[in-house]
């Protein structure tokens, strides 16, 4: 038996969610938490490599962001590796992608630091009038690629909280 295809989405989602990726992670190169905030549900569930399940903006930020973005430079998704998903509705979309990170060691040797991403991102009803990111992220899960160190110690400045 033939397995049934998945839900790729269509190009005008699949270009909506990697445009997002791309924006979403400037911000992280930036270590801009305040340009990130409207890229997310104020109550996104979340989980990675860091950090257990949090729920909530401000847990996600505080749990997850701080002990990675101003420790980390160069995250990027790479477009071409990335898949999404979508409902038939275009009520949900999923997006699954690799990430590429610099990490730091100790002394400040840097590492590749490449990983993973899961995110289920849902439209914005509010981005109907115009305002703000016509997708929210309601779940993501990032983590490390296997054999990657964990820590990484660079302490770059937070440009906006």
């Amino acid at each position: 038996m033939q397995a049934p295809p998945l839900p790729d989405a269509p190009p005008a989602i699949r270009d909506a969610i990697l445009d997002w990726l791309d924006r979403f992670a400037a911000c992280v190169r930036e270590v801009d938490y305040k340009s990130a905030y409207p890229f997310w549900h104020p109550r996104i569930i979340a989980f990675g490599t860091v950090q257990a399940l949090v729920e909530g903006l401000e847990s996600f930020r505080d749990r997850q962001w701080d002990s990675v973005w101003p420790r980390t430079s160069d995250f990027r998704f790479p477009p071409e590796a990335a898949r999404v998903l979508a409902s038939a509705d275009g009520s949900m979309a999923v997006a699954i992608a690799p990430f590429t990170s610099t990490g730091y060691a100790p002394d400040g040797t840097p590492f590749d630091r490449p990983g993973r991403t899961t995110l289920i991102l849902v439209p914005n009803p509010g981005a109907t009038s115009g305002e703000g990111e016509k997708w929210l992220a309601v779940h993501s899960h990032m983590s490390l690629a296997k054999g990657v160190p964990p820590d990484s110690h660079a302490k770059r400045a937070i440009k906006a909280k």
